[in-house]
């Protein structure tokens, strides 16, 4: 079965952005739905999107920009509708 890939910036503007956050809620999510053989969690310096809100992510190659407080609502209609 392929697995989503999520790659998540975590480049020195992300950070500050709240990378770190978006992480451990990504990490919460995956584990509450028991996606682990089906979500594969990356990280990766600077994406190149430091000049917009929120922390770059990457699903599939396609790019998206969250803020911590968006991550849950993000992952409900991004991530899980992806896998279903």
């Amino acid at each position: 079965m392929a697995t989503l890939e999520i790659t998540i910036c975590i480049g020195s503007s992300c950070h500050l952005k709240g990378s770190r956050d978006v992480i451990k809620i990504f990490e919460r999510l995956i584990s509450f739905h028991h996606l682990d053989d089906k979500v594969t969690l990356k990280g990766s310096f600077c994406m190149g999107e430091c000049s917009k809100n929120g922390v770059c992510i990457c699903v599939d190659n396609e790019r998206f920009n969250v803020t911590p407080n968006e991550t849950e609502s993000f992952f409900n209609y991004e991530i899980l509708t992806r896998i279903k």
